[in-house]
């Protein structure tokens, strides 16, 4: 499927129907007096969250949506049906702003949320009849509906967002941890786009990786996938910062990992309204990768190294032979319920 996490459409909802002029016809009551209806109320656009959606990808090519009208009033004093509502279904944690007003809404969970509301219906002439007008031959048109153009872009795509230089193993880590299959080859920018997994820890418990495009230095100020990336970032709770200790691309492991956290802090200088906080000071776990290729000495060495960059846990994995994979899964396992848990409190 293909990942798409933010877009831009114009809304409308539904314009109220007319009401009706209309007068009594009866055999016996030849001045029965008006009886034309309501019209019925325009259509409202509604959004409501779907947790089986990941991606913005069925709105991507949406230009304009318009919620039905309503139809007119007619005699007898019937009211004309009310328009249809435009319902959206969005992934949870999806961010809707108004493209006319600026003003930004985070779309709750589990309730719809009408967010334009339909015309009123025109009101039939029998509302108009007095005791000096008895035959009002006039009626209300509808109320015009809400027009706007609005940006849908998601807040968070996942619990988990794979950290990491290009080619460092984080593809094969989501494709060992999880049923993804993305693309893996030896060459930079593989991963154009967020390859999302989804990992079981038993009991009805899951959680979501991301396996994020890689990161050059200048990705703050839009190089190589620059701003892309890091708003790709911005939507995970927290990172497993892949780093390859292997020395076959000729890279410093201490140099990249101290790059890319420049550049997280370098983006939280740069970004007005970074989603879920500072990037700089998000939980990171890190994952020494390609250890396959190292001795069990290296490993200690790159472990004590690790552990004194940072407060973060560090754990030795080969994300090709599975080595250190389940140590791995008990830190993410305990984040994330330790997590949930917190949530529910």
């Amino acid at each position: 499927m293909k990942f798409i996490d933010k877009v831009e459409f114009e809304l409308s909802s539904g314009n109220g129907g007319p009401g009706c002029v209309s007068f009594r016809r009866e055999k016996f009551l030849p001045r029965g007096g008006p009886d034309g209806g309501n019209g019925g109320r325009g259509g409202h656009v509604i959004f409501r969250t779907n947790t089986s959606k990941t991606t913005l990808l069925d709105l991507q090519f949406r230009k304009k949506m318009i919620a039905g009208n309503g139809k007119p009033g007619e005699g007898s004093n019937c009211t004309g049906a009310d328009g249809a509502d435009l319902i959206i279904e969005v992934p949870p944690g999806t961010i809707l702003k108004d493209l006319n007003t600026g003003q930004m809404i985070d779309i709750p969970e589990g309730e719809d949320f009408q967010f334009l509301t339909g015309g009123r219906g025109g009101k039939g002439n029998w509302h108009f009849k007095t005791s000096v007008n008895q035959t009002p031959d006039y009626s209300q048109p509808g109320e015009e509906g809400q027009e706007t153009r609005v940006s849908l872009e998601l807040k968070l795509i996942a619990d988990v967002g794979l950290l990491g230089f290009p080619n460092v193993g984080k593809s094969t880590l989501i494709s060992r941890i999880s049923a993804a299959k993305p693309k893996i080859a030896d060459y930079p920018f593989t991963t154009l786009a967020p390859n999302l997994g989804v990992v079981d820890l038993g009991d009805g418990n899951q959680f979501v990786v991301a396996d994020i495009p890689g990161i050059i230095e200048g990705a703050h100020e839009g190089i190589g996938l620059g701003i892309q990336f890091l708003k790709h970032i911005e939507r995970t709770r927290f990172f497993v910062h892949v780093i390859d200790c292997s020395g076959m691309t000729g890279r410093d492991p201490i140099d990249d990992f101290e790059k890319i956290n420049n550049e997280l802090k370098k983006y939280d200088d740069v970004s007005e309204d970074s989603l879920g906080g500072k990037l700089s000071e998000r939980k990171q776990i890190i994952a020494i990768n390609k250890i396959d290729t190292i001795s069990a000495d290296d490993q200690e060495y790159f472990k004590n190294l690790f552990a004194k960059k940072s407060d973060s846990e560090v754990v030795a994995i080969s994300a090709v032979t599975g080595q250190g994979i389940d140590d791995l899964m008990k830190i993410l396992s305990s984040e994330i319920l330790s997590k949930g848990d917190s949530n529910d409190g």
